[in-house]
């Protein structure tokens, strides 16, 4: 079977909460897109973050774009603190430039990273509307 994408708008609320509460104010979120796929044969991924490089940029005259993509799979039987993580984990991956790279896991993304910022975000009360 291929894998099929969809766009998701819940993990698109998802994110928006995020980025406003924990002001991860460099983050363009009108060039973040979100995606939920199905079919992926991939085992021990949950999600991914994914960026538009530097050729593709050029070539289409924007600016770089990321999609953060959930292996439905592998993501939706979570519970939510647990998917609230994970889409925390893939933000970090956004660097400060939103440039078409990536901030790599080593000395930034990290679980302690990911676990102080989920604190603070749940300190933070509801999801915004």
């Amino acid at each position: 079977m291929a894998i099929k994408y969809e766009l998701s708008p819940e993990i698109e609320s998802k994110v928006k909460d995020i980025v406003k509460k924990l002001n991860m104010n460099h983050i363009d979120l009108n060039r973040i897109i979100c995606v939920k796929s199905r079919g992926s044969k991939a085992k021990r991924t949950i999600a991914r973050c994914h960026a538009l490089s530097k050729i593709w940029q050029k070539a289409l005259g924007i600016k770089g774009h990321y999609v953060i993509e959930v292996i439905s799979e592998n993501f939706d039987n979570l519970p939510p603190h647990e998917k609230e993580k994970v889409i925390i984990h893939e933000l970090l991956h956004v660097p400060f430039s939103m440039g078409g790279g990536f901030k790599h896991h080593k000395n930034y993304v990290t679980r302690r990273r990911v676990e102080k910022l989920h604190r603070e975000y749940k300190s933070k009360g509801e999801m915004l509307e």
